[in-house]
Order: C-alpha cells, then structure tokens, then sequence
C-alpha cells in the first residue's frame, strides 16, 4: 500500500485526494490518501502532495503546526513530492513577486515568482507537453498562477508556454520532486499523479 501525505491545512485538499483514487485505479495499484494535519499524520508516508490554495496562508499554519520543518526533512530524505500552484511556491528556495517574508519549504533549486501572470480574471487554460509524460498534452489550469524563473544545480524544466513571444517554465523536477505552476488535480488527467505514485513504488 503506497500511502500519499496531502498537506491538509488549507487549499484543494479534496481534489488532490479524488485524483490519487482515480490514478491508483488507473495503474492497479494500491494507494491511499492520507490527510496531513499534524506530526503524526507524516508516519509511513510514502509520498507528499502540497496543494494548492494560499501559500502564505499554507505556510503560516506549517510552522504554527510544527509541520513545516517535519515536512521539509522528510522530502529531503528523498520522499517523492508534488507541489501544486501554491505547493509549488513553497517548495521553491527563492520567491519573487511577494513583500516581506512567508514561511517556505525552500526544498527545490528554483526561483518562483508569484502570479505571474495576473490576479483572477487572467486565469488561463492551455495544452502542455510535459517531458516525464507519455500521451496526448496535458490540460493546464492556471489560477492566479506562479512560473518558475530560474533552476539551479540539479532543477530543470519539463515544460514550458509562450507568453507575448517569451518561453515561460511551467513544470519543474528536481530528483524526486515535481512542482507545477498549474493545477492538475482540477483536470481529469491523472497521468502526474500517476507518475509521482510510481514514483513511490519505486
């Protein structure tokens, strides 16, 4: 049984939980979501999901929850990880497009700028090859979204869109760890969901 932390303290927590059943069913394997509210909920997690939703928000309740330096051990040591639009932004090292500070992961070799590309009404959806995925493209939902500006030592981009005639990353890896500015969970595509449960497995 492959058991899938969903960092369950603000955000598209449900979602994220319907989308590991769908993707468990598609590759025959067993998995169970596990929501994550405190320390004891990261026991024999085999994989961490950081969703969606505010990331300041996220990451106050984190370290108000003694959460924040537990969660970031253990995707250290290696515990295949998806970040999420907001998930992506914590997970980041550096963080563009915010004042003052916010609490943060800072697990990947990335810099992440903020709603990048607008507030609310610039929400977008558009088509994505994404390296580590086999198929069709992968529909991106962007929702007040992030993009990724800059990788560093072993982080690189899997995908990236054309803005105004400028290549913007949206989809960064980094070892074990996957982050997307876009949110996948809200699609019916549950091919990187699928990916980080293999990931998991292996």
């Amino acid at each position: 049984m492959i058991r899938v932390g969903i960092i369950a303290l603000q955000g598209g927590v449900a979602e994220h939980q319907h989308m590991v059943k769908l993707a468990a069913e598609k590759i025959k394997t067993q998995a169970e979501p596990v929501f994550v509210r405190k320390d004891n909920d990261l026991k024999n997690i085999d994989a961490i999901i950081v969703p969606g939703g505010e990331s300041t928000t996220m990451g106050i309740l984190a370290k108000r929850t003694g959460l924040l330096d537990k969660i970031k051990e253990i995707i250290l040591d290696g515990t295949p990880t998806l970040g999420t639009c907001a998930g992506a932004i914590l997970m980041a090292k550096k963080l563009l497009g915010i004042r003052g500070k916010q609490p943060m992961l800072r697990v990947m070799d990335v810099e992440v700028h903020r709603n990048y590309f607008g507030r609310q009404r610039e929400s977008f959806e558009i088509d994505l090859n994404i390296d580590f995925l086999e198929g069709p493209p992968f529909r991106g939902i962007f929702i007040r979204a992030p993009a990724f500006t800059d990788f560093w030592n072993g982080a690189k981009s899997a995908a990236s869109i054309s803005v105004d005639g400028k290549k913007v990353d949206v989809v960064a890896i980094e070892e074990s760890m996957i982050a997307t500015s876009f949110h996948p969970e809200l699609t019916g595509d549950t091919r990187i969901h699928e990916y980080l449960i293999k990931l998991a497995k292996k």
